[in-house]
């Protein structure tokens, strides 16, 4: 797996698995004939993503963003995404990146939809438990109270059995405000695609990476109107994807993107108020 140096830190992607998902959904009011261009689709109009999960290694902590898809899709569901009929498990994953999962003292979940907390539990001699049960999980306590609102608009991105045993367990920190959960690692909020999604950075000696996690799903999201058309408030995701793109732009931060099939890290270049890509892998 494609990893870079940062200062002290190290960082890996994990890529699970790589999905077929509607591309007119995933682009809202963007027209085809523009977003086609830069990921192309198949007959079904579905185009490939990925479950991107990245570890940040800081010596003192073993940090996970994400945990993609899980193992809780039904066959025909996994059949509609273009997925192998038994999921691989995401540790086994991590194994084959060579980190040991069992490492893994922190675990940070952006926001609760399914895609990116499937792996936070496992079912184990039929109960769900913690994956990664030396883990302290961080997400927004708002976020898991929107996923209980069960709202006829997203409720079917909520997965109840990927976070509430984890909670249960008393496993999961839900925080209120921006949070470090390490030094140099922070949450902080980027409200849009949910109201309380946040975005994850981590700087060491001067460098910094930012999972830009659902603000833009992939590089072909950094022009701020194209918003996906599961965004709850799409004015708001413009307004936080100006205020990060321009961070990142600003800072030359290296960032990485929740579904991105290819692009692994890449730099956010501005030029006259137009955001691009600069891949580095």
């Amino acid at each position: 797996m494609p990893a870079i140096e940062l200062g002290g830190f190290r960082v890996t992607l994990v890529r699970e698995d790589v999905y077929w998902w509607d591309g007119g959904a995933m682009f809202g009011v963007v027209p085809k004939t523009l977003w086609g261009a830069k990921l192309p689709s198949d007959e079904l109009n579905r185009v490939p993503l990925g479950f991107n999960s990245y570890i940040i290694e800081t010596g003192e902590h073993t940090i996970l963003l994400e945990t993609g898809g899980g193992d809780k899709l039904d066959a025909r569901r996994r059949e509609r995404m273009k997925l192998p009929a038994q999921a691989v498990s995401l540790s086994e994953t991590i194994a084959a990146a060579g980190i040991d999962p069992e490492r893994i003292d922190i675990v940070i979940n952006s926001h609760l939809h399914w895609d990116h907390c499937g792996w936070n539990t496992v079912l184990r001699h039929g109960v769900l438990r913690p994956t990664f049960p030396r883990a302290t999980y961080y997400t927004r306590r708002g976020e898991w109270e929107h996923a209980h609102r069960r709202h006829p608009r997203d409720s079917v991105a909520y997965i109840d059995a990927n976070y509430d045993p984890v909670v249960e367990a008393g496993c999961m920190r839900l925080v209120d405000a921006d949070a470090e959960v390490s030094p140099g690692v922070w949450m902080r909020p980027a409200p849009g695609h949910t109201p309380d999604m946040m975005v994850i950075t981590a700087a060491s000696a001067g460098r910094t990476f930012c999972f830009l996690t659902d603000l833009c799903p992939t590089a072909a999201h950094v022009t701020p109107t194209w918003v996906p058309a599961f965004d709850l408030d799409p004015i708001q995701s413009i307004d936080s994807k100006l205020q990060w793109l321009g961070a990142a732009a600003c800072g030359e931060w290296i960032c990485g993107f929740a579904h991105d099939p290819e692009i692994d890290f890449a730099r956010i270049l501005e030029h006259d108020g137009k955001f691009e890509v600069a891949r580095i892998a």
